[in-house]
């Protein structure tokens, strides 16, 4: 007789509802046993699943989709409710699908799938599914009963963010009727901001970029909306629409010339009634020290949040050995490595052709097509978005060789033999325009440093998935060596993470100065599992543990809470709740002090304009690179210092805590410019900036300052001061005559507000010949790219010869005779690195 097994073990038995017993209750397991730090993660979950907001933190490669899967599951078997699991894309829910599938979980992948809605699967879908304007969810007056939600698991928490935020952009692009009748609105707003910005937006300048003024915005709230409203269910609008129009007063607006963004400083997560009402939120993230954002964006209970679940020990993450080759030795360039990275792809350590050691997979993470370029020679493939599951999949069979994946720094699991060298050559910039404004607001504000860390973080994640993997990563570039060596931004990566790099820091210590021999030979240490470089490297991290609270900055809460004040129509309010993040600052990162004010200004003039004013001009006083008052700023005069060599040491010593620094620091201004790439227009400029503060000149930046004057201005002496204009974006032959006449305006400038001194025309530009309809600037010099290359020698020999003896950048003396001998100081300099411009 056949046995009936529905009809056995299934009684009166009830569901299971702690996790570990419900893995342990599977018929067949995926692996004999979780891992230690699964199941302690699982155990204090359960502890605190009545809690909304619980952040589980775990090592990149520790478990966590596994984590998330079983918490969900012991939702539903405990009747809370309908579970959902969200992933950035669709790619990464397919994996989870599969994942699912080996623990036995049910899942759907449609939201009105009978399952998911009589709770008996899980609901593994995009963020984008739940967060938008037309949510099958249900979102805030679309007259639809919301779903109600026993648990929204998201994963990858921090790479959501940017997801999120985009979810709640409206973006109305530049073809679109409604761009033209929001910049004629605004035309005059935008002019006083910044003449120059407005000419750029008419010029379809792809640099511009032109803030609407907070106060503009809400006092024509009524126009914008009749020019946006009838729009609403276009598709560039109907997924955003209904998320902002109730809030668009409190929106900041941003003009360039392929858009105008529109988007709230907090996302309004409430007109998303699911995810809001949601009995249990679970995030699920890598080990990032700064968790502030999860507040401002999903408003998360900030005090929940601070305490994060982790494991025990954070000794689960794999092996990983960290060097950044121009940090050890900056005569090492980009090609050397490349050619490196290929030999190891190959095997072929000595470059003859044939394969002397094992083979690997080396995989690339490059920021865009621009960093991609330059690998076409060397790499087997160069895989974007719409090839990675394919292409994933051919490196985890098997050896695949040297591998570029462009954009693409969370997401993807490589674990074991799919990649064995990982190399970051470069970080993904900003690329809306708040965020681009942001970065120039806050270029070394610790809330630009942890975006930066967090970025690289999950960079160097994606080639060790388990506390048995093992991968070496190689950082390009100057700016990326200075986030493993710069005490900053050494703070604010996870603690494993920094243990692996104090391990790395020994062996870079040892073999600094050498060639790419000796890269090689400490990246075969960590490949070819040294027994000693085992050892060690297990030793770093048996102590490491997790921070036991996560970080929440204070001026995060304030903002998410001004926001919800300012949304239900308490603008007062708001505005004190910023002041008082702004107190609690004190006199620390005065650039964010005044960032919170200029909102805080924004918050007070919904109801009192002129204390709005006042605000804004203690704004500025912190920080230039806020908005401008009504009645302007006028420029300051720039005053030339007494001694440049003086000047230079004081700026150094200040700057630089060592030689490495001051060595990583002066290279990464070179790299910041990059010709021919008009979207770099502002690290340009900025970097143009720091040049002149390195070599003690008084330099700022006008047109940023004031709206109006050149790009950059440099005091040379008492008597002159160069006027620069930066066109490095340019691909022109000659110089165009807008080019030209805007050089020429910047003089005028100079010469109404200091007539004092003489200026002297400059300008970066691809080439040195007026073009035939434009009037050269009497007198102007231009500085080419081969005269670029000269000056960026010039100044990196600088930088050594000073970086040579301790504290050698702080004696005025020595930074005398190096300006000298290089041609540096205030009289020699254009002389020497720009030459006159040649009529066509």
């Amino acid at each position: 007789m056949a046995l009936n097994w529905d009809l056995i073990g299934t009684g009166d038995s009830e569901a299971l509802l702690r996790p570990r017993d419900i893995y342990a209750g599977l018929a067949s397991r995926p692996w004999p046993y979780l891992r230690h730090e699964q199941g302690e993660v699982l155990d204090k979950w359960f502890d605190r699943r009545e809690q909304r907001d619980v952040v589980i933190k775990q090592n990149t490669g520790g478990g966590k989709t596994a984590v998330g899967l079983l918490i969900a599951q012991s939702t539903l078997n405990e009747n809370i409710g309908k579970a959902v699991y969200l992933t950035p894309d669709n790619y990464l829910a397919k994996q989870v699908r599969q994942e699912a599938a080996r623990l036995n979980i049910a899942t759907a992948d449609d939201p009105y799938d009978p399952v998911f809605l009589a709770a008996q699967a899980v609901l593994v879908t995009n963020y984008q599914k739940l967060i938008n304007g037309r949510s099958a969810f249900g979102v805030v007056g679309d007259g639809r009963e919301p779903v109600e939600l026993g648990i929204v698991v998201v994963d990858d928490a921090h790479a959501a963010l940017a997801r999120t935020e985009d979810q709640f952009r409206l973006r109305v692009p530049a073809e679109h009727e409604a761009y033209r009748e929001l910049l004629e609105l605004f035309t005059q707003d935008l002019r006083h901001q910044s003449a120059n910005a407005w000419a750029g937006l008419e010029d379809k300048d792809p640099t511009a970029l032109a803030p609407i003024p907070f106060w503009a915005w809400a006092d024509k709230r009524d126009e914008v909306l009749k020019i946006l409203r009838p729009h609403r269910t276009e598709r560039a609008f109907e997924f955003v629409w209904p998320l902002l129009a109730e809030v668009l007063h409190l929106c900041t607006a941003t003009a360039t010339s392929a858009a105008i963004e529109i988007r709230p400083s907090c996302p309004p997560i409430d007109r998303i009634t699911s995810f809001v009402r949601a009995r249990r939120r679970v995030y699920l993230t890598a080990t990032l020290a700064d968790d502030s954002a999860l507040v401002t964006d999903f408003g998360a209970d900030p005090s929940l949040v601070a305490r994060p679940v982790t494991p025990g020990s954070a000794a689960d993450l794999g092996e990983r050995m960290i060097l950044a080759p121009v940090a050890l030795n900056p005569d090492l360039d980009d090609e050397a490595v490349r050619v490196l990275a290929r030999q190891f792809a190959d095997g072929d350590q000595d470059g003859d052709g044939v394969a002397e050691t094992e083979p690997v997979n080396v995989v690339v993470l490059v920021p865009g097509e621009r960093a991609a370029a330059p690998w076409a020679r060397h790499a087997h493939h160069i895989w974007r978005v719409g090839d990675l599951e394919t292409g994933v999949k051919e490196l985890q069979a098997g050896h695949v060789g040297l591998v570029v994946l462009v954009n693409k720094y969370d997401g993807v699991n490589l674990p074991a033999d799919a990649c064995r060298l990982l190399i970051l050559d470069g970080i993904p910039r900003p690329l809306d325009a708040v965020e681009r404004r942001e970065a120039v607001a806050l270029a070394d504000s610790t809330v630009r440093l942890a975006r930066e860390v967090q970025r690289i973080e999950q960079g160097m994640g994606r080639g060790v998935r388990d506390g048995e993997d093992y991968c070496a990563v190689l950082l390009m570039g100057a700016k990326l060596a200075t986030a493993i060596h710069d005490t900053r931004h050494l703070a604010l990566f996870s603690p494993a993470t920094r243990a692996q790099l104090k391990l790395s820091r020994d062996i870079a210590g040892q073999i600094k100065g050498g060639g790419l021999n000796s890269v090689r030979q400490a990246l075969q240490a960590c490949l070819e599992r040294a027994p000693q470089w085992r050892e060690r490297s297990r030793r770093a991290l048996a102590e490491v543990r997790y921070a036991e609270h996560g970080t929440v900055r204070p001026e995060a809460v304030a903002l998410r809470e001004a926001f919800d004040l300012a949304a239900t129509g308490r603008a007062p309010a708001a505005a004190e709740r910023v002041q008082k993040a702004v107190n609690a600052l004190g006199e620390n990162d005065k650039a964010l002090r005044g960032w919170l004010r200029e909102q805080k200004a924004a918050y007070l003039h919904l109801t009192d304009p002129v204390a709005a004013q006042q605000a804004l001009a203690g704004a500025l006083s912190d920080n230039t690179f806020v908005l401008r008052s009504v009645n302007g700023a006028a420029p300051v005069r720039l005053k030339a210092a007494a001694v440049q060599s003086r000047a230079a040491a004081e700026f150094l010593a200040g700057r630089y805590r060592d030689g490495v620094s001051l060595r990583l620091g002066v290279q990464a201004l070179f790299e910041d410019v990059v010709w021919g790439e008009e979207e770099r227009s502002d690290d340009a400029e900025a970097s143009w900036q720091s040049l002149g503060e390195h070599l003690g000149f008084a330099s700022t930046r006008p047109e940023k300052l004031y709206g109006t004057g050149p790009d950059n201005l440099w005091a040379l002496s008492a008597t002159q001061q160069a006027v620069v204009e930066l066109k490095t974006g340019c691909t022109t032959g000659t110089i165009a005559k807008k080019d030209m006449d805007q050089l020429g305006g910047s003089i005028r400038w100079l010469n109404d507000h200091n007539a004092e001194v003489e200026a002297v025309a400059v300008m970066l530009h691809p080439s040195r010949i007026s073009d035939a309809k434009a009037t050269a600037v009497p007198g102007m010099r231009v500085v080419t790219p081969a005269l670029f290359e000269r000056l960026k020698e010039a100044v990196t020999s600088y930088a050594s010869a000073l970086a040579a003896s301790p504290d050698r950048w702080a004696d005025e003396q020595a930074i005398r005779e190096q300006l000298s001998h290089h041609k540096l100081t205030g009289d020699r300099f254009f002389t020497t690195y720009a030459e006159p411009v040649r009529t066509h």
